[in-house]
């Protein structure tokens, strides 16, 4: 689901470097973890659950 969501509590990766726009940004809020690309942060963001966000984060940790 691609949704608008306000513009604060944003970030990124320490690992990404200041001159590097190729991240993604991500968002906490209560019931979901807000993604999207620092290139084309007007196109919104991508919504999943914190559980959907923990597995993609554990899967990517180990793979």
């Amino acid at each position: 689901m691609v949704a608008r969501v306000r513009d604060t509590g944003w970030f990124k990766s320490s690992r990404s470097g200041a001159v590097n726009e190729n991240c993604v940004e991500v968002r906490l809020t209560d019931t979901a973890v807000c993604v999207r690309d620092t290139k084309h942060r007007a196109a919104g963001a991508l919504n999943v659950t914190p559980a959907t966000w923990t597995a993609l984060v554990t899967s990517l940790k180990t793979a």
